[in-house]
């Protein structure tokens, strides 16, 4: 392993990977199967199946020496993830949709109770009617249960944010399960190239697992108490003074990664921000249409700029305000609806951070994608278009925009 210094001039890890091509899901089979893992609880569902097959083929062939657990349901996934995290293991678990609405119970405890479970997510579409295509419906749903969560643009990030979760999950400093989650099928299953990291050197980035107060016959603690009206609100406070100040530490193991491979990651992503006048804020594979249309029209001479989050909970704050100033109008695109709210759930949280900002753009909600549907450059561009149009007029006309559907 030795240093090398890129063009402008940052000292960056070299590290021996190799180049080869594997689709979205098992990239991520991969990347658990290099943090040798312990423990595999989990219930295949599409589009994430094929993440947990090829984990149970690595360990029946005896490529991963891990506990496979073949269990009934999603919810008996997540409880024995719990169970085996407790104990001490390194624990992984992948699951979509219906699929995480079973273990929503489960979610909550696991953060609770301070598990460093990994979980991957093929991002589905919730029922009804049955779609088994991407929609972020199951991506928003873990935003409140004290998850951390990654979400990956392509393969590559993918296979990167799957070894960064379990660095991230079982630091010192976080201690809080991950989830790393996926476009379906527009990802899980495309075949993609990527750099794949040797296994001697992931084994350096991420050394075994170093367990904080393990379950142990020998020495009894309990997990898990009632907890009623005299204590319950000061542990939830607690909860969330250790969640908002995991967010210094996972920005450092970002940095970490960035300079053990050359790949950089940090919690957004921003393309032409510096001159923006209106800029498309956005999640998932869909950031790759985005930033192509901008830059064809920055070639026209039109000031525009997009925002990707790589790190979605905690939500990076102070990064988004950052990247926002200046900015006349800001569409924020989400590919999931909150019924009954001004806007859906990307909108609600960037609402929520700029909302005492002395200075601050127009904010719009657009609704995309939905089941699946691709988003196209003429609706990127049709996007931009209207941000243009309410920071020339200087209102919104329209709050909560709907892009793709058929009249």
């Amino acid at each position: 392993m030795s240093c090398k210094s890129n063009r402008n001039g940052e000292r960056r890890m070299s590290v021996k990977s190799r180049r080869i091509g594997l689709n979205g899901d098992t990239a991520v089979a991969y990347a658990a199967k290099q943090a040798n893992v312990d423990v595999i609880s989990a219930y295949p569902i599409t589009p994430q199946t094929i993440m947990v097959e090829k984990l149970a083929e690595y360990v029946n062939n005896g490529e991963l020496d891990a506990v496979f657990i073949p269990v009934e349901s999603e919810h008996t996934a997540l409880s024995a993830a719990v169970g085996a995290s407790l104990a001490g293991a390194r624990v992984f678990t992948a699951t979509a949709s219906q699929g995480l609405a079973l273990m929503y119970e489960i979610l909550w405890i696991a953060a609770g109770l301070r598990t460093t479970v990994v979980m991957a997510l093929g991002n589905r579409a919730f029922s009804p009617n049955i779609n088994i295509h991407c929609s972020h419906d199951d991506l928003y749903a873990v935003r409140d249960t004290g998850w951390i969560e990654l979400i990956a643009e392509n393969v590559q990030e993918a296979y990167d944010l799957t070894l960064q979760a379990f660095k991230i999950s079982e630091d010192k400093k976080v201690l809080f399960p991950s989830t790393i989650s996926l476009d379906g099928f527009i990802l899980t299953h495309s075949l993609e190239a990527l750099y794949v990291i040797d296994d001697a050197y992931v084994e350096n980035f991420l050394p075994p697992k170093d367990p904080v107060y393990p379950i142990d016959p020998n020495n009894p603690i309990t997990y898990g108490p009632l907890d009623l009206q005299d204590y319950y609100i000061e542990h939830k406070k607690l909860q969330d003074y250790h969640f908002e100040n995991s967010y210094p530490r996972i920005l450092e193991i970002f940095q970490e990664y960035s300079e053990f491979t050359g790949r950089t990651y940090k919690p957004i992503k921003t393309y032409g921000l510096d001159d923006a006048e209106v800029a498309i804020m956005i999640l998932g594979s869909s950031a790759g249409t985005a930033r192509f249309v901008a830059k064809k029209l920055r070639e026209k001479g039109q000031k525009v700029g997009v925002i990707s989050l790589t790190l979605y909970r905690p939500f990076p704050v102070d990064k988004i305000k950052e990247a926002t100033k200046g900015l006349k109008a800001l569409a924020i695109m989400d590919r999931s609806l909150s019924f009954g709210s001004p806007g859906a759930q990307l909108y609600m949280d960037v609402a929520s951070a700029l909302v005492n900002e002395r200075e601050k753009p127009l904010l719009f909600n657009v609704i995309y994608g939905l089941g699946g549907r691709d988003l196209t450059p003429d609706q990127v561009e049709y996007v931009f278009k209207k941000a243009q149009e309410y920071a020339k007029e200087g209102e919104v006309k329209e709050l909560k925009l709907w892009v793709g559907v058929r009249e």
